[in-house]
């Protein structure tokens, strides 16, 4: 397949010199700059982007310890591991769960910075990328557009065009790619990889399944946060499906989440490396294409869930959802009461019948754990 993948690229090192003054110029920089770099003025930031030459450069002198500070003022510390298992010099491909619109790959290219590699191309919804800063701030940082709408036909050609890129980046580019492992984050805390990721990554490339997918070199990659970024969006969304009622995002509802994601409190926050899958674990024993993408799928999701990082208030869900005591040795008494009423605050604001939100609720919060035992009890 020949695709000009150019209009769906990010900027590269030779158009930060004409990208970058436009950023810093813009008056929503001004806005986010007193809260993301506030020991630092703005002309001190402005006279500081006229030495960026390269993406990276930008990345490590503005974008680092922006989400240094988010992840500072917002959470009670950022924790990860696994990220031993990875090499420097080889490109990978994060499956991803996804329950952050910034912050799940943002946070991802702050510890890969912190350790000595390349940051990651991202994948962003076309949805987010509209002209003006949002897309400018974007594309620099090495996100590239994904197209969510259109015909089957031309659908089947997104994905084409999606599946080519992501393999000309890892293969030709080297460079890693951060995906999610479904469209949109996750709105029930059940991350679940869509086979429809692994039939696009499927299309390009040549040689059997087994060699395409080996050749992306795939690392399944968990991140948890022990609040829940968006909850009260997510909760109303998911009731809303329950109904079969068609949600429908108001105005500017996505930078809404992105905004709120940035400055709501998720405690703490944790992001796991898996292991890359192996060749061996690509020697499926049936011929059918369709059953190994389902069973490849499967061994993304264990390692998902295996890796997620349980917090109190997940055990505390689960308990409360199925109105026992089984996790009661996992949390405190004070942190129950103060779990529960952080649930109801969030409920109140919510529109629909009370008993079905909340079930949905701690539906969300317990999921994770609830996984977790499916993998245990062989289940999964």
């Amino acid at each position: 397949m020949d695709f000009d993948l150019k209009e769906m690229s990010p900027y590269t090192d030779k158009d930060v010199s004409e990208v970058l003054p436009k950023i810093l110029s813009d008056p929503l920089f001004a806005l986010i700059s007193n809260y993301l770099w506030p020991e630092t003025s703005l002309e001190a930031q402005q006279a500081k982007g006229q030495k960026i030459k390269t993406v990276l450069d930008f990345q490590k002198e503005f974008m680092h310890s922006a989400i240094r500070t988010i992840t500072n003022r917002s959470s009670d510390g950022l924790t990860y591991s696994g990220i031993e298992n990875l090499k420097p010099d080889e490109s990978y491909l994060f499956i991803a769960n996804h329950r952050d619109i910034l912050l799940d790959s943002a946070i991802l290219q702050t510890i890969l910075v912190e350790n000595g590699f390349d940051t990651t191309e991202i994948t962003f919804g076309n949805n987010l990328m509209k002209e003006g800063f949002i897309t400018e701030l974007g594309k620099l940082n090495r996100m590239f557009t994904v197209e969510r709408e259109g015909t089957a036909r031309e659908l089947y050609q997104i994905s084409q065009k999606l599946s080519a890129y992501i393999r000309n980046a890892l293969q030709k580019k080297k460079a890693s790619v951060w995906i999610a492992q479904r469209a949109g984050r996750t709105k029930d805390g059940d991350d679940l990889t869509q086979t429809g990721l692994l039939k696009m990554l499927n299309i390009s490339g040549s040689g059997t399944f087994e060699e395409k997918m080996a050749q992306l070199n795939i690392v399944p990659l968990s991140i948890s946060y022990e609040y829940e970024p968006c909850v009260d969006l997510k909760v109303q969304e998911t009731y809303l499906s329950s109904l079969h009622a068609k949600y429908i995002k108001a105005p500017d509802e996505d930078l809404h989440s992105i905004a709120s994601g940035v400055i709501e409190n998720k405690g703490r926050i944790h992001l796991a490396f898996g292991n890359k899958i192996s060749s061996r674990e690509l020697a499926f024993e049936t011929t059918k294409e369709n059953e190994k993408i389902k069973i490849l799928a499967n061994k993304i999701d264990r390692q998902i869930y295996t890796n997620y990082q349980l917090w109190p208030v997940h055990y505390i869900a689960y308990d409360t959802l199925l109105d026992q005591n089984t996790y009661s040795n996992k949390y405190s008494v004070a942190q129950k009461k103060d779990f529960l009423s952080y649930a109801e605050e969030k409920l109140d604001k919510l529109e629909g019948e009370k008993s079905s939100l909340r079930n949905i609720f701690y539906a969300l919060y317990a999921n994770p754990l609830i996984n977790q035992l499916k993998i245990k009890n062989g289940l999964f």
